[in-house]
């Protein structure tokens, strides 16, 4: 018997990157100063294909691309680039330029462009808009970073509760202020609070004559203006929402926030605590200058001194230990170094599980007495090879003892280390992800050290 197997070709993932060539032959045109080259080259990419042009090349190479082809730097554009390369970008463009990019972009966009620029560049952006939509962007700025209504848009298409779905179709047909995209109508009581959505699928799949109000969705839910956008993005995340509406003190309707900005609030958050875990600001980019890199990691560099001293000043206490059997100062950095490898996998299972709020006070000591166990069972596979592989080289069952107990000690500390330190942090207020790494590699190296030559001075000496 033949099967017929349907298989999906393999596919180069470099098809979905920006290819080189364009980057070069860009580069090229630069340097030529041949204007129609650029365009020609780069005017059928995609925004955040230009973007990454605009990040790829140098500031000299991004100053002359701008003045040879301005029409490159659009609202899209914007949108996509790094924040930081954004903030260092926007300054230099002509006015004009910056005008006409931000005139079709929605408020929320409008919103994440300029929140973090100086003054004077918020007002160049601001004069470019209308007064109505000026009016929209400066009330969203009046809300506290980082929540909902600094995320939501302002254009929003909503329906009265008793309209039928023939109601509903020619007002969106004879609409002319309607958003680019969107994914429900709202359905808003005589007070303008939202009582239900219904999906545009099901305007159109439905007669005419049905009533909205039986067609709506079980999944609305709505967001308060002052609601985390963490809290927003987990909503989404959780119960796979599309969009929500954003109501204010009072319930009444001022917005709504669709899945692109809620995920990217979600990327967001999660490439946040992974250059936190390895002690690196948030703000880092391929762009930055050499400064900023220096500024962003020297602090946490100097951290790790101090830390890594507590370590020498354990070793400092059993020199004469060492200095008896000096074939321990070779072996010292295998426990540590496996500990400290062991300990950062607990914490980076333990800070995203508490970030997607996996990780719960209801199940913290179930998690926490799993990676007891762990570390106990890993501790005791890797003493019996460590134990066996030490007798044998060094000639010394003793030897192999001491190594194997230490490993022992050592994981156990670094899995229970590696989930109780991140839950501490969380419970009293603190960023799990910025401090956890700093305090369990400290944990891993002294606890390692310590159980190491402890063993060693106690079995061995």
């Amino acid at each position: 018997m033949v099967e017929n197997e349907l298989q999906s070709p393999e596919r180069d993932t470099d098809e979905f990157t920006l290819d080189a060539r364009i980057v070069s032959g860009v580069l090229e045109a630069i340097g030529a100063g041949d204007a129609a080259r650029v365009a020609g080259l780069a005017e059928d990419l995609h925004p955040a294909d230009i973007a990454d042009l605009l990040e790829q090349i140098g500031p000299a190479d991004r100053r002359a691309l701008i003045a040879l082809w301005p029409d490159a730097i659009d609202g899209d554009v914007l949108s996509e680039l790094d924040e930081g390369l954004r903030e260092d970008l926007i300054p230099t463009l002509p006015h004009s330029v910056l005008r006409e990019a931000v005139r079709d972009l929605e408020s929320d966009d409008v919103v994440d462009l300029i929140e973090d620029l100086e003054e004077p560049e918020q007002e160049i952006i601001l004069r470019a808009l209308g007064e109505s939509d000026r009016a929209a962007v400066e009330q969203s700025l009046a809300y506290p970073e980082h929540s909902a209504g600094r995320l939501m848009q302002r254009e929003v298409v909503t329906a009265p509760e008793h309209w039928t779905v023939g109601e509903a179709t020619q007002f969106l047909r004879r609409g002319d202020d309607l958003p680019d995209q969107f994914y429900h109508v709202i359905l808003v009581d005589p007070r303008h609070r939202p009582v239900a959505y219904v999906t545009l699928g099901k305007i159109l799949s439905s007669r005419s004559a049905t009533r909205l109000c039986d067609i709506t969705e079980d999944s609305f839910r709505t967001m308060s203006v002052l609601d985390e956008e963490a809290d927003v993005a987990y909503v989404f995340n959780q119960y796979h929402l599309i969009s929500a509406p954003v109501v204010d003190e009072d319930d009444r309707l001022v917005g709504v926030i669709t899945i692109d900005d809620a995920m990217t609030v979600l990327d967001e958050e999660h490439e946040e605590d992974v250059l936190r875990l390895a002690g690196v600001s948030e703000e880092s980019s391929v762009s930055d200058g050499v400064f900023d890199v220096v500024r962003q990691r020297l602090p946490w560099l100097v951290v790790n001194l101090f830390t890594a001293s507590l370590s020498a000043l354990v070793i400092s206490q059993f020199t004469g230990t060492i200095s008896r059997i000096v074939a321990l100062a070779a072996l010292m950095p295998i426990v540590a170094s496996t500990g400290g490898i062991a300990g950062t996998q607990a914490l980076a299972v333990a800070v995203r599980a508490l970030a997607t709020r996996n990780l719960t006070s209801s199940n913290a000591r179930r998690v926490v007495r799993r990676e007891v166990l762990a570390g106990i069972t890993n501790g005791i596979s890797l003493a019996v090879v460590l134990g066996l592989g030490g007798a044998l080289v060094f000639g010394s069952p003793l030897i192999g003892l001491v190594l194997g107990m230490a490993m022992i000690v050592n994981q156990l500390i670094a899995c229970l280390g590696g989930v109780m330190v991140p839950l501490i942090l969380h419970r009293i207020g603190l960023d799990p992800a910025l401090a956890s790494g700093t305090f369990v590699t400290t944990l891993t190296d002294v606890m390692g050290f310590l159980a190491f030559l402890g063993f060693a001075t106690w079995i061995l000496i």
